[in-house]
């Protein structure tokens, strides 16, 4: 990936662990902004283009969920990856439903980071060609998957990257159960008790989008997983 464009939003209140990142990130030719609050980070984010946002959760005045909420009301595509050093089932569900990306928890190899960063920016980023514009027709719907968006008339909803992979994989299995397993093997690389509950949060908030449209559903098959039925 070239990422010599690439510009990356770093909010941590540890000044010494932000600027061990900054420094790693920098030699790997990314562009870094760090802010020390959820304030000043919002304040560069509303001022600068990111591509990618790298959020503290346990932060004075603000933590990084009420960041990323404000965020994600400006830019609903933008990925987020949180960075906590408390990693907890209900936290992560939290953090999920702020609009998260990733999760990667303190210590961390910062070869990890990089990892995670790109297997994110190689999905969200904007690239020339034909690929920006794979479309599908659901029900009254158009899912762009490329651009990450889901469209009902003039109304355009902004996916993040799991809402687009997981809608993805619904829409290629259409009126056939997805199996749960698969999509979680796919999308998260395991099938823990955390990422199930998480895919069931992901699953929620993409029915929210489709109640405009009472020929299509998502719905639960116990025991095995989804299926998107659309009625023609």
């Amino acid at each position: 990936m070239d990422t010599e464009k690439v510009r990356i939003l770093l909010v941590d209140d540890d000044e010494f662990f932000g600027f061990l990142i900054k420094k790693y990130l920098e030699e790997k030719d990314f562009l870094v902004d760090k802010a020390s609050s959820a304030q000043e980070g919002y304040e560069l984010f509303c001022k600068n283009n990111y591509s990618l946002c790298l959020l503290d959760v346990m932060m004075p005045v603000k933590d990084g969920f009420a960041l990323a909420q404000e965020i994600k009301a400006k830019d609903r595509s933008m990925p987020i990856i949180f960075i906590t050093g408390n990693k907890t089932p209900e936290q992560t569900l939290i953090g999920f439903d702020a609009g998260a990306d990733d999760y990667i928890k303190k210590p961390f190899a910062t070869e990890e980071l990089l990892v995670r960063m790109k297997a994110i920016l190689r999905r969200s980023l904007k690239h020339n060609g034909a690929e920006d514009f794979v479309k599908f027709n659901i029900g009254k719907y158009i899912f762009n998957y490329s651009m990450h968006t889901l469209a009902f008339d003039d109304k355009i909803y902004r996916l993040t990257t799991k809402e687009t992979q997981l809608l993805h994989l619904l829409v290629v299995n259409e009126n056939k159960l997805l199996n749960r397993s698969f999509a979680l093997q796919t999308i998260w690389n395991e099938t823990s008790y955390l990422n199930r509950r998480s895919m069931d949060v992901f699953v929620t908030k993409l029915r929210k989008y489709f109640v405009h449209d009472n020929e299509v559903k998502i719905v639960n098959v116990p025991k095995q997983g989804y299926m998107l039925f659309v009625k023609y």
